[in-house]
């Protein structure tokens, strides 16, 4: 792999002689490492698989500033023991925390920093799995934003946008035999929601998707049918498959499917009670796996396409949710007690009794859950921590 060293220095101090002090560090990081850098510049940056920001002197802070935005993330800040080259990084750092981004100071001893970059290294080979956004995040999940190179460092997984025109397209030249359902429910409005369920299988067959997730409320106006049906589906099939564009969620579903190899049902929180302990879940769509007796219905919002009703097993869940920034989550155990059927609520509904429910009201992450049978905190945390 391929590592590039962009060069930040004041303008207050010679380049030439900067470059005589750090040549030195560089050539027995190099040495260690057994790779060789090479010096580039911004056009050249897109090029190399690796790029370390060596921060060559104090008051290089404003150089940085103006060119931050066109650097990778996340921001290696390669510094040494001279010219207050530690110094201004930290400042560096303290801006992109600031700023809520992702960055190192890598400073120390040459087998430490060489250690920290064979761990970037490693990460950037670490792509085990690709999950689709098809059209973008529903406009109200407005705190559901991820930053796709850290997804990529921090889990392994590649995100591939999508057009939603794409996944239009292939509904409208769908071809094939369909499923069969035996369902007194309109068979013209199963058969348009099983086309967009093949339509999905495509996109994911074209991108080599191990996952994705929907943009589904922009579907309604475009092909007057929901994603409810194709996403229970996939799910069935083995593919992570969430509606509202949203990436947590679909994060969240996917290393419940890593770690256990279970779908889960994404869901609301709809109605808590603190003084029963007890919360209730409901969505329009849910893996036709971790249901029984399914029933077709109109999408809750819209009254159009098919939605799914069905009854979970009244037994020990984990509720999940991973936050956006990726560091943040959150993990219980509950039991479900009851399965609703209320008119005001998105389709399968289920209430659960568990505790630390104040958490919802003080410290959410976001509003979709994932839902899993069995107890399987301790996994997921393992996981997260490791």
């Amino acid at each position: 792999m391929k590592i590039g060293i962009y060069k930040i220095v004041s303008s207050l101090h010679d380049q030439n002689i900067i470059d005589v002090n750090t040549k030195v560090f560089i050539s027995s990081i190099e040495e260690e490492l057994g790779k060789s850098f090479s010096f580039i510049n911004k056009e050249q940056i897109k090029d190399f698989d690796l790029v370390l920001v060596l921060i060559q002197s104090g008051g290089s802070e404003n150089q940085f500033k103006k060119i931050y935005k066109e650097l990778p993330k996340p921001y290696l800040l390669l510094t040494y023991g001279s010219n207050n080259s530690l110094a201004a990084s930290m400042e560096i750092l303290s801006f992109l925390h600031n700023n809520r981004l992702e960055g190192e100071i890598l400073h120390g001893s040459t087998s430490y920093i060489v250690k920290r970059i064979k761990h970037h290294l490693d990460s950037k080979k670490k792509v085990y799995h690709r999950l689709g956004v098809i059209g973008r995040p529903s406009d109200w999940l407005i705190s559901s934003n991820v930053d796709y190179n850290y997804v990529k460092e921090k889990l392994g997984i590649e995100l591939v946008n999508i057009s939603l025109n794409e996944l239009i397209d292939n509904y409208k030249n769908v071809e094939g035999d369909k499923i069969e359902f035996d369902s007194s429910f309109s068979k013209v409005e199963v058969d348009k929601a099983l086309d967009l369920h093949k339509a999905l299988v495509k996109i994911k067959e074209d991108y080599s998707l191990n996952g994705l997730t929907l943009r589904c409320f922009s579907l309604l106006n475009k092909i007057k049918t929901t994603g409810c049906l194709g996403l229970a589906l996939l799910n069935k099939e083995g593919i992570t498959a969430t509606c509202e564009g949203d990436i947590p969620t679909m994060l969240s579903m996917h290393i419940c499917n890593m770690v256990m190899g279970n779908p889960g049902f994404q869901a609301n929180p709809s109605r808590i009670d603190l003084e029963k302990n007890e919360i209730v879940f409901a969505h329009c769509t849910i893996p036709l796996n971790m249901i029984s007796s399914p029933r077709f219905m109109t999408h809750f919002e819209s009254g159009i396409g098919v939605a799914l009703r069905g009854d979970l097993d009244l037994t020990k869940v984990t509720i999940f949710k991973l936050g956006s920034d990726l560091k943040s989550y959150f993990v219980e155990t509950g039991e479900i007690v009851e399965n609703l059927q209320e008119d005001n609520l998105c389709r399968t509904q289920i209430k659960i009794k568990m505790d630390n429910l104040e958490s919802f009201l003080t410290n959410p992450k976001g509003n979709h859950h994932v839902i899993i049978y069995g107890d399987h905190k301790k996994a997921l945390i393992d996981f997260l921590e490791k």
